[in-house]
């Protein structure tokens, strides 16, 4: 039965002694007559709350008491809960615990520019810190596999090599394929007024082989393979396997990074020798539907605008996109938060990276080409 005692000792102070067991099931005792007692003109000042014989209780004793606690905030009294069971009172400490109040000043007060600069600066510092030291242990991880001492499973390569090489050439076709498309009616609409339409095959064959084929493949495998990466990795990293990889002293990059790193490394320049001859095959439907180029006229002019060094920098610019792909789908997947949310701005975050690192990739590429004159 939940009850009570209140008691006058003294003038100024009301003791409140709680007895018996308290549950749920017989109701929480109001505190009218407690409400009673301290109503004016009473000259009291203090209320301390004590227990006595009190063996079992639930939520309904803290609620008793949070109700006599904001009886006593409305009096403008003093509680004293130090009699109770220790138990008790870290609950009504905590129920009764008020957030701090800023006050309508705090909460209009910013940070000032520097700041704000400062704190943006040591972000991206820790930021390329960390970068630094996850390629560094990518470099540590390919060592020990040309040693032989790398840590993984070959079937999750055969898996990885699988899942980024065989599972993606629907979309690498159909994009390849539409890009050449696209690069030859845009010639074609130039070359038909100077009599030039032969010279498509020039335009789809060297864009192809030396840019197009391998940015396009790139980009398809960043929304696709670098996005699932960092996902799996998160996830994991959510799940605390990755934890439990350190703990048995297993180096998560060696397990994780390096068979998708292989993986991409491999398939990529594949991929990308896919992606040329669907991309000159596109070229070529079009050509002899809208220029009238006979199909063994437009084969012959494409042998000769290309070269084996033209599909060599393609592929070389193949094999360096796929591993800033994996580079920055494991990186964004290894530092995700421990949550849902976290998981999908990491595979968020990998695939804008990877779309970025891939087209600054390819303008130092550019450059470097023009001084070498390629």
């Amino acid at each position: 039965m939940n009850s009570f005692v209140v008691t006058s000792p003294e003038a100024e102070t009301v003791t409140l002694t709680v007895v018996g067991d308290w549950s749920i099931r017989d109701g929480v005792p109001s505190v009218n007559e407690i409400a009673r007692l301290l109503a004016p003109p009473s000259a009291v000042r203090r209320m301390t709350v004590e227990a006595a014989g009190l063996i079992q209780w639930d939520s309904a004793l803290l609620s008793f008491l949070f109700a006599a606690a904001a009886l006593c905030r409305e009096r403008g009294l003093a509680a004293e809960f130090g009699a109770l069971p220790t138990d008790v009172r870290s609950l009504l400490e905590l129920a009764t615990a008020a957030p701090r109040h800023t006050g309508p000043k705090a909460a209009r007060r910013r940070p000032s520019f520097i700041a704000r600069t400062g704190a943006v600066t040591a972000q991206q510092t820790r930021a390329v810190l960390r970068f630094v030291a996850f390629l560094g242990e990518t470099v540590v991880a390919f060592g020990k596999l040309l040693s032989g001492r790398a840590r993984y499973r070959s079937t999750d390569l055969a898996l990885t090599i699988q899942e980024c090489g065989a599972q993606a050439l629907p979309i690498v076709s159909v994009i390849s394929l539409l890009v050449g498309m696209i690069f030859a009616f845009v010639g074609a609409i130039q070359l038909k007024q100077f009599g030039a339409g032969i010279y498509d095959a020039n335009l789809v064959a060297v864009a192809m082989a030396r840019e197009m084929a391998a940015v396009m493949t790139g980009i398809v495998l960043t929304g696709r393979t670098g996005a699932a990466f960092a996902a799996q990795i998160g996830a994991m990293q959510a799940n605390e396997e990755i934890d439990a990889l350190s703990t048995l002293g297993i180096s998560p990059v060696e397990f994780l990074v390096l068979p998708r790193m292989l993986a991409l490394l491999v398939m990529t320049p594949l991929l990308c020798i896919y992606a040329n001859i669907m991309g000159i095959l596109g070229g070529f439907c079009v050509a002899i539907n809208i220029l009238d180029v006979t199909p063994v006229a437009y084969l012959l002019r494409t042998r000769e605008a290309v070269s084996l060094g033209d599909f060599g920098i393609g592929l070389v610019k193949g094999a360096v996109f796929g591993g800033l792909v994996a580079i920055t789908g494991c990186l964004c997947g290894i530092q995700s938060g421990r949550s849902a949310s976290a998981v999908g701005a990491a595979a968020t975050s990998a695939v804008v990276s990877g779309i970025l690192a891939i087209i600054v990739a390819d303008a130092i590429f550019a450059v470097l080409l023009n001084i070498l004159g390629l």
